[in-house]
């Protein structure tokens, strides 16, 4: 090739190249949709800023765990509330849902049945040919079961038609075969109830631990996604088991399922479970989103770690004792601010018993309620007595994966004072649940631009 068709072929193929191009040659960058923050339904958006994260005043507990320092967290989105029962029990009967369908589908398989023959058929899987179906819709979003493998992956489950869980109604024996080994056998009811097998009620789920993959560059990312499968029904026994010789049956009976306590928190969840629900809430969420096309994906939901819970707890206060300022924890007309044990023996004195509604008593200047007492929280940290001494003043967080002793922050409707203060560390067992402790969700704000350093006293 001579050089002047040379020339010629360069200056055609950088006139095609450009050719529709509006940016002129210039570096103008990639442009994406326009991007518009949307608050999650039952969320503040806690901003940014510094504060004195620790104890602003002595020890009176002469503890030592929580040393003033200045730190600085980034913005980021919390929930309004305590996760009351119904909102755990959605997660639950979602997963419960989750599992009868994928196994009434599979059954279906196995027996022949289709949606013309009625019956275990209408629950047949949707979509049977997996070669029409894209990567994304074999996905959790669409195909979660809660089963482990079973050589239906990639089949689409029937959502579209109701469950039946009234006995009279079964429409087959199929059917009943199926929902018969999601409750406990006869011998294990009493009453004329038949119970659910909430052993069966498990949600597996998967996450990249990012931090080890930062750390070991050598490591493969299959080797650094952890697979998790937990029991998400609370453990309801707590209420007998954390007190001896008290009578707590009711609580035990009717306190999660039963629609009297639907906006009370759940409690009884380990700190796992917690998790997991995080887990749920953020797949929920985006199944939602990719069924409305062209809507972006959200981010993980999370449990929050020590220093957002205590920087939004503290609600723009500086130095202050509770969410409410302090040092007191009575307001001007005498009435207790917060759901705690102010006298000994006397639960009632601030007029609850054990937990009250999720939205009880005044909110702090962030409209977060009961961010001190009702129930402690779990963040995401592990409790280390020295990690203030060591973290970084930028987002701290010390979550260590061999350290089984999680925090609890806010105390709760059985403990003292002193655990109600925003500084106030305690710990639990991560596999451990209470009747005092449930949680809060927390999601990142994308964007750095919301940021508050308040000056209030």
């Amino acid at each position: 090739m001579d050089m002047k068709k040379f020339v010629l072929l360069i200056t055609v193929v950088t006139l095609l190249a450009s050719c529709g191009s509006q940016d002129r040659g210039e570096l103008v960058g990639i442009k994406g949709k326009k991007w518009h923050p949307e608050k999650p339904y039952g969320m503040q958006l806690i901003p940014g800023g510094a504060f004195i994260m620790g104890k602003a005043d002595d020890d009176l507990a002469g503890v030592h765990d929580a040393p003033a320092k200045t730190v600085t967290v980034r913005a980021f989105y919390m929930d309004e509330t305590e996760i009351t029962n119904s909102e755990y029990r959605q997660f639950v009967n979602w997963v419960r849902d989750s599992i009868v369908r994928m196994k009434l589908a599979v059954l279906a398989d196995e027996v022949g049945k289709v949606p013309e023959d009625g019956g275990i058929g209408e629950y047949a899987f949707k979509d049977a040919d997996t070669a029409n179906m894209s990567v994304y819709e074999k996905y959790m979003f669409e195909n979660y079961t809660g089963l482990g493998p079973t050589g239906y992956e990639g089949r689409r489950i029937n959502h579209d038609v109701d469950l039946i869980f009234d006995t009279a109604d079964y429409p087959d024996e199929y059917y009943t075969e199926v929902m018969d080994t999601m409750y406990l056998p006869m011998e294990e009811s009493y009453n004329g109830q038949r119970t659910w097998d909430v052993k069966k009620f498990k949600f597996q789920y998967s996450y990249m631990d990012i931090r080890e993959a930062a750390r070991n560059r050598g490591i493969k990312r299959k080797d650094a996604i952890i697979k998790e499968e937990i029991e998400v029904y609370p453990d309801t026994t707590v209420w007998i088991r954390d007190f001896a010789y008290s009578y707590n049956e009711p609580m035990h009976n009717d306190y999660f399922w039963h629609d009297a306590y639907s906006d009370y928190p759940v409690v009884g969840v380990t700190w796992q479970q917690a998790k997991a629900f995080c887990e749920w809430r953020t797949i929920n969420k985006n199944s939602y989103q990719k069924s409305k096309k062209g809507s972006a994906m959200v981010n993980r939901f999370r449990l929050p770690s020590e220093a957002e819970w205590e920087y939004a707890a503290r609600g723009g206060l500086q130095a202050a004792t509770y969410p409410w300022g302090g040092p007191y924890t009575k307001s001007d007309r005498g009435c207790f601010m917060a759901n705690f044990k102010p006298v000994r023996g006397d639960y009632a004195a601030d007029q609850a018993l054990y937990t009250v509604e999720a939205k009880s008593y005044e909110p702090n200047d962030y409209n977060l309620y009961n961010m001190a007492g009702n129930v402690s929280e779990w963040v995401n940290a592990s409790y280390d007595a020295s990690s203030y001494a060591y973290t970084s003043t930028i987002n701290p967080s010390v979550n260590d994966s061999k350290n089984t002793r999680k925090i609890v922050r806010g105390g709760s409707w059985k403990d003292v004072a002193y655990f109600l203060q925003v500084s106030s560390r305690d710990y639990e067992y991560a596999d451990s649940a209470r009747s005092y402790i449930g949680f809060r969700t927390v999601q990142d704000y994308m964007g750095t631009q919301v940021t508050k350093n308040s000056n209030k006293k």
